[in-house]
């Protein structure tokens, strides 16, 4: 790669990774003029990516967001993790299979030969879902939660109402499907939707303000009592992984979607130990929500592996 490029892909790397970036700093890690920087910064701006300066003794930069996708850059590490994750997308049950393989063939043609050969030597076989619902509904049911508007629509299942009126609180996943969790306006009472049956109307309804439904994932496994595996060992943590991400590698477990890309999962196991091993598998971060058992499970493991780490 020229050097200039490269030094462009620095840049916005160190640009990406925090808010407000100092003219001083930036040539002190880039181990450039603050001159070159100036210079590389009106490159990107070109580009089309949206560096504003900041005011100040010292003078800075920011990477705000843009309202048009200017052209991407990956270092070599970002651009083989994009294209694992298209390969194995098929498996989310979104909707999104079609589009993942289109970007996919999009990236791969545009890569240089050593990473398409690192690409090409992982060959992912996915097994979507038996039902799976569309993108366009999960991004409209997202977004209604989200907003606190009022959903109606058409919802394919058994049910003596033509159209639903709902306040919808969470999407979670549960055993490969996409669901709603919502108060029913016509029933008054808490209700669970599979998103694959659901026909939205527009537009939304008002605003409301959303009712407390302490925990989800025990409303949501409550409706499925008599078709689960009773497990010995139930734990709910908050992992550093999108929801549709960590649905593709659980099949029994109830995921509730939060915000900043984030998820809650509640799953079951024989024990606590393997139910601790088995949320590691995950590789992300966790936060134990409860109960106490589990978060013993986690130090009793953390020490076993320290052990075997220094031995």
């Amino acid at each position: 790669m020229p050097k200039t490029s490269a030094r462009l892909l620095s840049l916005l790397s160190l640009l990406q990774a925090r808010r407000d970036w100092p003219g001083a700093l930036l040539a002190e890690r880039l181990e450039i003029s603050q001159r070159t920087v100036r210079r590389d910064v009106d490159r990107l701006r070109e580009l089309g990516y949206p560096i504003q300066a900041i005011k100040g003794p010292d003078g800075g930069y920011r990477l705000d967001a843009g309202t048009e996708l200017p052209p991407l850059l990956f270092d070599d590490d970002q651009a083989v993790a994009v294209a694992v994750a298209l390969q194995i997308a098929t498996t989310a049950g979104a909707g999104i299979e079609e589009a993942a393989a289109r970007a996919l063939t999009t990236i791969r043609q545009v890569m240089p030969a050593r990473l398409r050969h690192r690409i090409d030597t992982l060959q992912v076989t996915a097994i979507a879902p038996p039902l799976q619902a569309d993108s366009a509904v999960l991004m409209t049911l997202s977004a209604a939660v989200h907003a606190c508007e009022v959903l109606r629509f058409d919802y394919d299942g058994r049910d003596d109402l033509p159209v639903r009126r709902v306040q919808p609180h969470h999407l979670v996943t549960r055993a490969g499907r996409w669901y709603l969790v919502a108060w029913d306006l016509d029933r008054d009472d808490w209700r669970t939707f599979r998103a694959d049956k659901i026909t939205p109307r527009t537009p939304t309804g008002p605003r409301f303000t959303p009712r407390d439904l302490e925990d989800v994932a025990a409303f949501v496994t409550s409706r499925f009592q008599g078709s689960d595996t009773g497990w010995a060992c139930y734990g709910e943590v908050i992992l550093d992984r999108p929801a549709a991400e960590t649905a593709r590698y659980t099949r029994d477990g109830v995921i509730e979607e939060l915000d900043d890309g984030r998820c809650r999962l509640t799953l079951g196991s024989w024990s606590w130990t393997a139910l601790a091993a088995t949320l590691g598998r995950f590789d992300a971060g966790i936060e134990v929500v409860g109960p106490a058992e589990l978060r013993e499970a986690f130090a009793r493991l953390a020490a076993r592996y320290a052990q075997a780490a220094s031995g």
